[in-house]
């Protein structure tokens, strides 16, 4: 099974450095960065308002883990949102191009 995994970066020079980063690891095969977007939420008390370029990424479901790990020490906020989104179908060439771009999950023979 494929996921994709969504981040919100502050920039696109992050956004660009993490998804780099991923990819250099073999732990997402791919990487999409989509444009500025506006973001409001709670941290620490305060609502926040600012500006965040969201980054979607794709790999094997069973390397989700490490690659959260991955993202979260690569990613300049404290606490980034690093969503798992489970693809329900896709095309079998398309599933078998992400095995074949990232690294088998530890532990895997």
């Amino acid at each position: 099974m494929i996921v994709e995994i969504w981040i919100n970066c502050p920039s696109e020079d992050a956004a660009d450095q993490l998804a780099r980063g991923l990819m250099e690891q073999r732990l997402v095969a791919c990487s999409n960065r989509y444009p500025r977007i506006s973001s409001r939420y709670f941290w620490k008390g305060e609502v926040v308002e600012a500006e965040e370029v969201p980054l979607l990424v794709k790999t094997r479901k069973a390397l989700f883990a490490e690659a959260a790990a991955a993202a979260a020490a690569l990613h300049p906020y404290e606490t980034p949102a690093i969503l798992c989104l489970d693809v329900a179908a896709a095309n079998q060439d398309y599933i078998d191009w992400i095995f074949a771009e990232t690294k088998a999950p530890d532990g895997a023979a």
